[in-house]
């Protein structure tokens, strides 16, 4: 697991901390789909520089609308909006930011598809809710991380978006009101109401909305999230 550059510690917590802090925090976690066909066609060296391109595009579209880079896995992201402030939610920053990836991604897939014929798309999912602040890593190198249910039902939701999709809980969005509030590239955000979905390892269904690919892009067999279930991918 690494860190990404520019992660602070919002609530101040110390490697040496005896206990979680525990508080709120909008959870956004972006992935790459394809990567494991890019990984096995292209030498290692080639990967590195793509997935900085990759995670470089991520991290910017995340400190522009304020939010915080906690993690970074393979070819996944875990950001954070809001991380202990009760006043301000930043659900709306954080479907700017996911909106943000989405369209700057289009210019890098088209780039990596003509270059090394390879499908490649980005799935995003984004929930709400209380977390604990956990500090982990090896020794001289720890950093803050978002854990509890909240940053999985987000992952959760990353897993099962399409390439090109933004998947998040109706506490994300609690009504209409929000596609109307959120404005990228001067484009409102066409919102979906999808039927409650089965999420792995979860008792009960989720309400979700979806913000659509701008293209639908269709993935090629194998071209799935990295660190996805099958199960959690499709949601047919």
């Amino acid at each position: 697991m690494l860190t990404a550059q520019g992660v602070s510690s919002p609530a101040n917590v110390s490697a040496s901390s005896a206990a979680a802090t525990t508080t709120s925090a909008t959870v956004l976690f972006a992935d790459l789909r394809g990567y494991f066909a890019l990984a096995e066609r292209l030498p290692a060296s080639q990967v590195v520089l793509l997935l900085g391109q990759f995670f470089g595009l991520l991290k910017s579209a995340v400190l522009q609308f304020g939010g915080q880079v906690y993690q970074i896995a393979q070819a996944r992201m875990m950001a954070g909006f809001g991380v202990g402030d009760s006043s301000h939610t930043r659900t709306l920053e954080a479907l700017a930011a996911a909106r943000a990836i989405q369209e700057t991604f289009n210019s890098l897939r088209t780039s990596w598809q003509g270059e090394f014929s390879i499908d490649t798309g980005v799935g995003v999912g984004i929930h709400r809710g209380e977390i604990a602040i956990g500090v982990f890593g090896p020794p001289g190198h720890e950093a803050p991380t978002l854990v509890g249910d909240t940053a999985n039902v987000a992952a959760l939701l990353c897993n099962r978006a399409r390439a090109g999709e933004v998947l998040l809980s109706a506490v994300v969005n609690p009504s209409s009101n929000l596609a109307r509030a959120v404005n990228v590239s001067r484009q409102s955000l066409p919102f979906l109401h999808l039927p409650d979905l089965a999420l792995r390892s979860r008792s009960s269904p989720l309400d979700v909305w979806c913000v659509p690919a701008i293209v639908r892009l269709e993935m090629r067999e194998g071209a799935t999230a990295p660190s996805a279930n099958p199960q959690d991918v499709s949601r047919r």
